[in-house]
């Protein structure tokens, strides 16, 4: 028990201060898609003069937000799911039966990170149509003890390169917003494991409620 505790607070810490810190990315990424989405209103109906790139930024500035904000909801219990049978169950054998989900839903996220890492670390090939940056930059670095490496526009490791001038956006900048969630799923998927096992054994009493660490909703 003492054991899984001590495994628990460092979890628990990091799964803190990076579910803050997509919350608050995700809030500033939904309040500039709802800005883009406007403008392109404005400029589409008022007048008659449509912009290329609004769509495509306010997809971009989506898929980011739903990758930094699923994991907050995922540890909060905040996802649909069918849980009759879980309630109807006593308590020890509710606790084993979320054990097993959680479980099988780990190995789904290992499985999507490392789909996830093929999909989206790679060269630049797809681009953006109407999205530019004012820079290109080029980078691969090595993930430790996992045999993966980040990369993007380049396929030596490890590499970094930056150099001034427009180009179109890379398309796996859009990507990897899933990728990030994915990993993000993951820690919070851990973390909610060492809380299920501490629980069936007796020490729930001994951890701190998940409810208002992270998206505090009305006077809870």
């Amino acid at each position: 028990m003492v054991l899984l505790l001590a495994l628990l607070r460092p979890v628990q810490g990091v799964n803190d201060v990076l579910l803050r810190a997509g919350k608050g990315l995700a809030t500033a990424a939904i309040g500039l898609m709802v800005l883009c989405i406007l403008l392109q209103v404005f400029f589409r109906y008022a007048l008659n003069n449509a912009l290329p790139w609004p769509e495509e930024a306010a997809r971009f500035l989506m898929l980011w937000m739903t990758g930094l904000i699923a994991p907050a909801a995922y540890r909060r219990g905040g996802f649909v799911a069918i849980d009759m049978l879980q309630a109807a169950l006593p308590g020890r054998a509710a606790h084993l039966l979320g054990l097993v989900l959680l479980a099988i839903s780990g190995g789904v996220l290992v499985v999507a990170v490392q789909l996830g890492h093929t999909h989206v670390f790679g060269n630049c090939l797809f681009k953006s149509s109407s999205l530019w940056l004012p820079f290109e930059l080029r980078f691969a670095m090595p993930i430790p003890f996992t045999g993966l490496d980040l990369t993007l526009c380049t396929r030596a490791s490890p590499s970094f390169g930056f150099e001034w001038g427009w180009t179109k956006m890379p398309l796996p900048l859009a990507f990897l917003s899933l990728w990030v969630g994915m990993v993000m799923l993951l820690a919070v998927n851990v973390e909610l494991i060492l809380r299920s096992v501490i629980g069936l054994l007796g020490g729930a009493e001994r951890m701190r409620p998940l409810m208002n660490t992270d998206l505090p909703v009305g006077g809870e």
